[in-house]
């Protein structure tokens, strides 16, 4: 990622107004460029270990109908890209801020069925914990994030030893970037390995979700 992003974006947070937005339309449009690139880079080289869903790149334009902070665009570029279904779930994301740059990868919104899935599977076995406490994916990410329930969701038992994990609604891992990181040379490739790293995780989820409590492919 070249330096120009970060400068951009730097300056954008301190001056997240029209005004100066608009007269600064050409600095904003070749960083914009530059950061498209590294990502379109990013989904090039995760596409030939991985099928994806088309690459999104979010647009810096903030809805601010329904928020209380009314600044009109966001303080930075990300991407997010899928992985194709049916038969692969979860998706990955960049996120390029200041200081505050991350990757994350998982499932950040199942749906009902979905959840209620993953909640049996944690139940019965624990696949997905002693592949959260590997030593690839706890160096990479640390411990597993997302929101979650305050007690017990309806149907399990509050005592269950893994009630940590059935508790949560979003099955998330981060790994945070420095700017060092994102300015790096290899950027993009770092991007990618770490993505891939990830793989244990969002195959085990997938794997659940296309089957039964059985094992049995739905």
């Amino acid at each position: 990622m070249e330096k120009k992003v970060l400068d951009f974006l730097k300056k954008l947070e301190k001056n997240n107004n029209r005004e100066w937005f608009q007269d600064n339309k050409t600095i904003f449009e070749d960083s914009k460029q530059s950061a498209d690139v590294a990502f379109q880079e990013v989904y090039k080289k995760l596409s030939s270990s991985d099928e994806l869903s088309p690459l999104k790149i979010y647009r810096i334009y903030r809805d601010v109908r329904f928020s209380t902070d009314k600044t009109p665009y966001k303080n930075h570029f990300s991407m997010y890209v899928g992985r194709q279904q049916p038969d692969n779930r979860g998706g990955y994301y960049l996120h390029i801020q200041p200081g505050e740059s991350f990757i994350g990868v998982g499932f950040f919104g199942p749906n009902k069925e979905d959840l209620l899935r993953i909640r049996k599977e944690i139940e019965l076995d624990d696949e997905l914990q002693q592949i959260l406490q590997s030593k690839e994916i706890k160096k990479t990410f640390g411990d597993l994030v997302g929101e979650e329930v305050k007690t017990a969701p309806k149907g399990f038992n509050k005592e269950h030893e893994r009630i940590n994990l059935i508790k949560k609604k979003q099955f998330l891992l981060i790994h945070k970037l420095s700017d060092e990181d994102v300015l790096s040379k290899d950027f993009t490739d770092k991007v990618v390995t770490v993505f891939k790293a990830s793989r244990p995780f969002v195959n085990y989820i997938t794997d659940v979700l296309l089957t039964n409590l059985n094992g049995e492919k739905i």
